[in-house]
Formats: structure tokens, sequence, C-alpha cells
């Protein structure tokens, strides 16, 4: 739940900061300054933001899904960018020449040559979310690292095996269903 609500957020939040940073859709003056603070973010590492949210709001599953979407905010922000900058400039074009103001160029020209890559990093980024939301618990912020925490502590071996078979398990899935919406969206 932490790597989804986080993945959720981030999504929410990258995608508008994506259409800014990329250079095809905005002025220097715009994309630039965005595609430094997607730097910025990116350059934290996860479990330095994990620490600074369970200071700043608690212990538990919050803090945790926060510092998710707070990282992956400067990873999908950069990449649906990068997958902007990459669009078919005559259709863009062909759109405006149609008298479309930004916004319906974005729905028009942009938006369906660049959904199946934006739909496949923002699945890939839930997969390492997951990864990564196991880390989190080690500092506080919840999870199951949080419970491979506790049990290596008790000692109890046969409990932390369980769980990374299941967090093995859950990456599987979550590598096939990226495979699956991958072939679906295209």
């Amino acid at each position: 739940m932490i790597a989804l609500a986080g993945t959720a957020l981030a999504v929410v939040l990258a995608l508008p900061l994506g259409f800014l940073a990329a250079s095809n859709l905005t002025p220097t003056w715009v994309h630039q300054p965005i595609k430094w603070l997607l730097g910025l973010i990116r350059s934290i590492p996860l479990i330095v933001v994990a620490i600074l949210f369970v200071v700043a709001v608690g212990l538990g599953p919050f803090p945790g899904a926060l510092a998710i979407a707070f990282h992956s905010v400067g990873m999908l922000g950069k990449f649906y960018a990068e997958e902007f900058e990459t669009a078919e400039p005559g259709i863009l074009n062909a759109v405006r020449g149609t008298g479309a103001n930004w916004a319906q160029t974005l729905r028009w020209g942009l938006i369906p040559q660049t959904v199946p890559q934006v739909v496949a990093f923002t699945v890939f980024r839930l997969e390492m979310n997951f990864r990564d939301a196991a880390v989190l618990g080690l500092v506080g912020a919840g999870g199951i690292g949080y419970y491979i925490q506790l049990y290596v502590r008790g000692f109890q071996y046969e409990k932390v095996a369980v769980l990374l078979v299941v967090i093995i398990a859950v990456v599987t899935l979550l590598d096939q269903f990226t495979f699956w919406v991958r072939r679906w969206v295209r």
C-alpha cells in the first residue's frame, strides 16, 4: 500500500512537472529550472528522504508513502519530460496549426503519442517502489521492512525467510503485470 499510494501521488505531481520540463513544450526560462528541481529531488537518497519524513510526521506508513512519492516525482518527472521531448514535432505543429492552445496541443498532439511509454515508466516505477518500500520499514517508515527488522532482532529467521519469499513473489507478479500492461497499451 505504501508503494501504491506513493506512486499514485508521484504521478499526480510528476505529470505536470514533466510537461513543464519538456523543452519542446515550454520556453527555456520554464523548463530549465524545472529540470534542475527534478535533478535535485533525484539526488537525495530515498533513505534520507524517509528519515526526514519520519522526523517530520512520525513513525508509520504515511512517511513511507511520502518518501516514495517525493523520490518518484524526481524520476518520473524526468522520464515523462524526456518522453514528451521525443514526440513527433510534425504532429505537434499540425495540431498548433489548427489554432489549438497549449492544453489542446498536449491533449490531441502529445498525449496520444506518449501514453504507452508513460504508462510503462509508471508501472516500472511502481515495481521499484515496492522493493524500496520494503527497505523503508528499517528506518521506521512502516511496511514489510518493519516486520523484517522486528523478526531479525528477535532471531525469528524463518519468518524473515517467509517475508523475503513474499517480496520475491510480489515483485515477480509486478514484473509480469508490467509486461502485460505494456502489451495492452501498445
